[in-house]
């Protein structure tokens, strides 16, 4: 039977424990833990793995914090491979206790009012039951507006949509043909030509300029259905990443303040920023494996 009882064996973590005397001529350590009632382990307990604990979780705690400074709209998933990216060690799992522990979340705030498009078909929509898996097989195009304290300013971009890569955009504060002529020409030069362009009924995507293009180089065209924004998912989602990650979180005054962090956000979503339908891997990585192309060409704004 133990000496002494539980109760007496009290100490705090930064204690010796009681009772125990390491240089007995005749008990060894161990023999007057068994007297005592009580494990080896229960004498070698210190409060200094403690604090080397508590110091390896105020550095998963930093981590987590420096993360999510600079990328405030990354979830727990994306937090851990941009921390194990730059080379520290920490799991999805540890990310996502840490985040949690310190009430850090992702940064989401509600978008503003739309105004829908009114539109007329011109072509069918091709895509429907397609399983698309091929860089420049399907390009998807679409424009959005964005509001500024001087007036409205209109954005289009072009999309691939096996690999997510923003392959062009441009800028205007009018809604002319040369919105969406432009980056197409540039995109076409830049990256070759795809199977099949699917855009919206919009009326800039129905003039003749804009056909005579796709037909001329062999391109299909392919539309959505009436009120179907969902045919043009992958640009439309684009569309709620960027407002999402870049637009809502900054206070654009001028188009030009605009136009240089569209240029600025496209770069990360293109080689920096982890897409989760691609395995956790870059749109620029991915394009340039089944292109063979370089994947650090930049995404060029074109008009004005």
């Amino acid at each position: 039977a133990p000496l002494f009882s539980s109760s007496t064996n009290v100490y705090t973590r930064n204690s010796t424990p009681p009772l125990i005397e390491p240089e007995h001529e005749q008990l060894s350590i161990g023999r007057q833990c068994e007297l005592l009632g009580r494990s080896r382990s229960w004498y070698y307990y210190r409060g200094g793995r403690n604090r080397r604990r508590q110091e390896h979780e105020q550095h998963l705690a930093a981590v987590a914090e420096e993360v999510h400074a600079e990328i405030p709209f990354y979830g727990y998933r994306k937090a851990a491979f941009e921390a194990a990216e730059r080379g520290w060690d920490i799991s999805v799992k540890q990310m996502l206790r840490v985040r949690r522990e310190n009430n850090i979340r992702a940064l989401r705030l509600p978008p503003p009012t739309s105004t829908p498009r009114t539109a007329h078909a011109r072509y069918p929509y091709l895509l429907g039951n397609r399983e698309i898996t091929e860089a420049n097989e399907v390009w998807q195009v679409d424009i959005t507006y964005v509001r500024l304290p001087g007036g409205t300013v209109y954005l289009c971009a072009i999309i691939d949509v096996a690999t997510r890569r923003v392959l062009a955009w441009n800028l205007s504060n009018t809604m002319e043909t040369l919105l969406v002529l432009m980056p197409l020409a540039w995109a076409l030069e830049r990256y070759g030509i795809p199977e099949i362009i699917n855009s919206d009924q919009g009326s800039q995507f129905t003039t003749v300029d804009w056909i005579s293009i796709l037909e001329t180089t062999g391109i299909r065209v392919s539309m959505d259905g009436k009120g179907r924004a969902v045919d043009n998912i992958y640009i439309e989602r684009w569309w709620n990443t960027f407002k999402y990650e870049n637009l809502y979180l900054n206070q654009y005054a001028t188009m030009g303040e605009l136009r240089r962090g569209i240029e600025r956000y496209v770069h990360f979503y293109n080689h920096r920023r982890f897409h989760q339908a691609l395995g956790y891997r870059r749109p620029a990585e991915v394009f340039a494996e089944h292109t063979g192309g370089e994947q650090y060409a930049e995404v060029q704004a074109v008009g004005a």
